[in-house]
């Protein structure tokens, strides 16, 4: 198997069944445990819906999308090493595996959080993010501290 993934080996995936939209699917994936896939698609959309009516907006997908949005890493630091020392080297963060790491931190930061249904976590991450706060949005600011903290040996990457 290649390190790097190869167009071949990116799987493609449908989108889902209410908004039509290959990011919820996925979400719903990453929510998903023991491939029990109903579960998950009544807690995330409980969820959004929930979120929507604590945000009062119409459309919970523009909850969605927006709470997304602010999570989406733009960098994120690699080690490398050089010179028998290892070095936290900044890269631009792009495409699949921007998505990947948004969906990744989401469903950890809304994991996270106890005392209550997954789907009152959900809804509340996607309450916070939207609103630029919250776990999964902290993740994000503090990968873009560590990126910019090591920008110096930028230098060492490699295209």
């Amino acid at each position: 198997m290649p390190r790097k993934v190869t167009k071949s080996l990116i799987r493609q995936v449908e989108p889902d069944r209410i908004y039509n939209d290959v990011m919820v699917q996925k979400l719903i994936n990453r929510v998903m445990k023991d491939g029990k896939k109903q579960l998950a698609e009544s807690l995330v959309y409980g969820g959004m819906q929930k979120a929507a009516d604590k945000l009062k907006v119409q459309n919970p997908l523009e909850v969605f999308e927006q709470a997304l949005a602010n999570v989406r890493p733009q960098v994120e630091t690699r080690s490398r090493r050089v010179g028998g020392a290892n070095y936290q080297i900044p890269f631009e963060v792009k495409g699949q595996r921007q998505n990947h790491l948004t969906i990744m931190w989401f469903v950890a930061a809304a994991r996270a959080r106890k005392g209550m249904s997954m789907e009152d976590r959900l809804a509340l991450e996607f309450v916070d993010a939207y609103n630029n706060t919250g776990a999964a949005v902290k993740k994000k600011e503090d990968t873009h501290k560590m990126a910019e903290a090591n920008r110096a040996f930028a230098h060492f990457a490699r295209y």
